[in-house]
């Protein structure tokens, strides 16, 4: 633990924060993720395949060892977080965290410890990094979750950005009429083959957006290993050996069991630029209802970018999405680390 974190961890008798011990740690983070979206009300799970994949590809930009952390009181896991850090489409490089504490645990000073921490070890890690952009800190925290948002703005960050959960249900009874594609534009089959260029094209599509990402080899990696994917829900328009457009799509089987649900999720949903503007996602969106509620789902969700360039919420909305969850991006200036 960093001496600038010691003292917040002392305050909680027993508190240590230590390294990321490898997937032997995963079953509780995952644990203690799904139990604060369950008190906070929110209807998103994970598994613990889903967290593997993710943390099987170090990268430059997120390395477990390096960055993620795990809060234990008295050697039981209480809460974690995670750092990493990306170049923003609006010309800065942002050192991210976010975290989670076990419900039980809350209002003790957990998550104020583990922010410290994260803020803590990415100062020493920008102090590495060779570059001439300005550097933030940032965090984000989803809207019901109250103790998350007033400690980002007790740690002196400001809201930069609001991003939005959507949903479109009667799946089971209210489907649209499928639009034509535009002459030129077809959807066939995904094959396995074609995902590199598929997950090439989600992110370009994406640099025009708020925010960044990781585009690395390993950040393709953990794309391919996700344990949700079923390639024959995703819906991909090409314009020859092009993709013009496509809705990934998703169903998380285990989110529906431990909710209750029979929801389906547009994962990405993307156009690239020169196909903008020409129906392409609108009817790629109305086709990916047909395909959830074949297989059996009522409702639709997707997120979204409240001040999406594109016109995104919009059309979400004139397809019948409404907003069901709000979650805010919050940044700081950034002190490096001498």
């Amino acid at each position: 633990m960093s001496t600038d974190t010691a003292a917040s961890a002392a305050a909680l008798p027993g508190l240590v924060l230590r390294p990321y011990a490898g997937e032997a740690d995963l079953p509780e983070m995952v644990r203690i993720q799904n139990a604060e979206w369950e008190a906070d009300g929110i209807g998103y799970r994970e598994t613990v395949a889903e967290e593997v994949a993710f943390h099987a590809h170090p990268s430059a930009q997120f390395d477990p060892a390096r960055d993620s952390v795990v809060a234990e009181v008295d050697g039981h896991v209480v809460g974690h977080a995670r750092c990493d850090w990306v170049d923003t489409s609006d010309g800065l490089r942002e050192y991210r965290s976010r975290g989670a504490v076990d419900p039980a645990w809350r209002r003790r000073g957990i998550g104020s410890a583990l922010l410290a921490e994260c803020e803590w070890r990415q100062r020493q890690l920008a102090a590495t990094h060779d570059t001439a952009m300005p550097r933030i800190l940032g965090t984000f925290a989803e809207g019901r979750n109250a103790g998350a948002n007033a400690m980002a703005e007790r740690f002196g960050y400001e809201p930069a950005r609001w991003f939005l959960d959507m949903e479109r249900g009667g799946l089971d009874a209210d489907l649209p009429d499928l639009a034509p594609l535009p002459d030129g534009i077809d959807v066939r089959p995904v094959a396995a083959n074609q995902l590199r260029t598929i997950w090439k094209a989600d992110v370009e599509a994406f640099r025009d957006h708020w925010g960044g990402g990781d585009e690395s080899d390993e950040a393709f990696e953990r794309f391919l290993d996700s344990p949700d994917h079923d390639l024959s829900l995703w819906l991909v328009a090409w314009d020859g050996d092009e993709v013009a457009s496509a809705c990934i799509n998703v169903i998380y089987a285990h989110e529906n069991e431990a909710t209750g649900r029979r929801r389906g999720w547009l994962e990405s949903v993307f156009t690239r630029r020169p196909w903008r503007r020409r129906g392409i996602g609108g009817a790629l969106i109305d086709r990916s209802l047909h395909v959830l509620a074949k297989r059996g789902m009522d409702t639709a969700a997707l997120g979204v970018d409240a001040d999406n360039p594109s016109g995104a919420l919009h059309l979400y909305e004139s397809h019948g999405f409404v907003v069901t969850e709000r979650g805010t991006a919050w940044r700081k200036p950034m002190e490096v680390a001498t």
